[in-house]
């Protein structure tokens, strides 16, 4: 399959750099010849220099017999002239593009088949929904939604002196009383894939596989106490700040916004008439002293520059905040981030390119494939769910029974509106939804791939 990324910035290195490993035809398009060429030489890929919104460069492109063309240049406009421009050459292909501003969201949906759009992404209204999720369960470090929002995936971290600390896996549900699967551990900052003998220990983050309607019991019995953040503080006045706002208003949680720069504030105090936006430099201490917080239950950095976030989270963390989360663009020391009281992590372009390789994934095999794929564990693993059609074999078999790859687990299945967190003895029928984890290096395309 032969795909055209538009755009060489932090989307379109990271989706070239998981594409290019799953063996797909890519030709990069950029205007900065430095950037291309610096990608050329870590990938096999093709590079063409030019203004991916012109036909020629196009042309040049190979947009002619391409499958697919991915958008995701700094500027809105450009995404969607050139996914026009290229179904203008080729109306058979696939366009996604990346639109970012608020103001396009409406007309981007009402004209969709005249932009000629497949698909449309928003790193930072995803940025901000996912975070608006793990504010209502402040004790996960991330969640991961499955099964229309019936299973999830969270992330935990193992303290010293926790209720986890110590324990083996076979013994866990005498402390947690209900039904879940460890499924990943990161230790020293590689995932395993652990049996039910392994012990857990404290520094391990651990990805945990539950019913939705059973978080709330699972960080009680874990002796995680939470509430309802009722005032949260925004460091960044950008676009995800002002998505999270909104929804966060919405909700009745009152939102402090700190942004340095006048005009922005001026911009937002109109947009968000209910929110406290105040003009000044989140990274002084004496600002967040005053606007209180020691008191926040949650803090939330959004800044533009990650080592900025990084080290207002770490001054909040020092302050005893509840909840800390920090956004990041760049996730390549994550040795050194897991090592720093950081809270969750959130990085925009990682949550794009998991929504754009599903629907790669789903291009190159019309039946059977993934109905959701997230990269977790810090990339070196991945969640996927798929149906179980008549395609599937090993329908009604027990797991135990079945040769399944090394370093691939079936993490749950789903009869209907029954959730299974699987054993030995479980098995799937036809209809039924499987969700499984596997370790990076290796593609899970459909559910059969899953068999020796």
């Amino acid at each position: 399959m032969k795909i055209i990324i538009a755009g060489d910035g932090k989307v379109g290195a990271m989706l070239t750099k998981q594409l290019s490993v799953e063996g797909y035809d890519l030709t990069l398009v950029d205007a900065n010849r430095k950037v291309l060429d610096s990608t050329e030489e870590r990938y096999d890929i093709m590079a063409v220099q030019g203004n991916c919104a012109s036909m020629q460069t196009l042309e040049q492109a190979g947009v002619a017999d391409a499958d697919l063309l991915i958008a995701v240049t700094d500027a809105d406009e450009v995404n969607l002239l050139c996914c026009m421009t290229a179904h203008g050459m080729n109306p058979g292909i696939h366009t996604i593009a990346r639109i970012r501003n608020p103001e396009y969201t409406d007309q981007i949906f009402r004209m969709r088949d005249l932009f000629a759009l497949s698909m449309m992404i928003n790193p930072e209204r995803q940025a901000a929904v996912e975070i608006e999720r793990l504010l209502k369960y402040p004790g996960f470090l991330k969640r991961d939604t499955f099964a229309k929002g019936r299973v999830e995936i969270v992330e935990l971290r193992v303290d010293a002196g926790q209720k986890l600390c110590d324990t083996a896996l076979n013994d866990l549900y005498n402390i947690v009383k209900c039904k879940i699967l460890v499924c990943t551990v990161i230790r020293n900052g590689k995932a395993v894939m652990p049996g039910g003998d392994f012990v857990l220990m404290a520094g391990d983050r651990i990805f945990v596989t539950a019913p939705t309607n059973v978080l709330t019991t699972l960080l009680r019995n874990l002796g995680i106490i939470t509430h309802k953040a009722k005032r949260v503080i925004l460091c960044g006045g950008g676009r995800v700040s002002f998505y999270l706002a909104q929804m966060l208003l919405k909700n009745g949680v009152g939102v402090q916004i700190v942004e340095r720069d006048y005009d922005k504030c001026i911009q937002l105090s109109n947009l968000l008439p209910k929110a406290t936006v105040i003009h000044g430099d989140a990274t002084k201490e004496f600002l967040l002293d005053n606007e209180g917080i020691s008191d926040c239950d949650a803090l939330v950095t959004l800044t533009g520059v990650d080592e900025m976030n990084i080290i207002i989270s770490l001054y909040g963390s020092s302050c005893k905040v509840p909840q800390v989360i920090t956004k990041l663009g760049r996730l390549e020391n994550n040795t050194i981030l897991d090592a720093l009281p950081l809270g969750s992590i959130i990085s925009p372009k990682e949550l794009s390119c998991n929504n754009i390789v599903q629907y790669v994934r789903a291009m190159k095999n019309q039946t059977g494939a993934a109905l959701t794929v997230y990269t977790i564990a810090d990339g070196q693993a991945e969640a996927v769910e798929f149906r179980v059609d008549q395609n599937t074999l090993h329908c009604g078999e027990p797991l135990k029974k079945l040769k399944i790859k090394r370093n691939v687990l079936v993490v749950c299945i789903m009869h209907g509106a029954q959730l299974e967190i699987p054993n030995g003895d479980s098995s799937f029928q036809r209809g039924d939804t499987v969700i499984i984890v596997t370790s990076s290096d290796r593609v899970i395309y459909k559910l059969n791939d899953i068999f020796e």
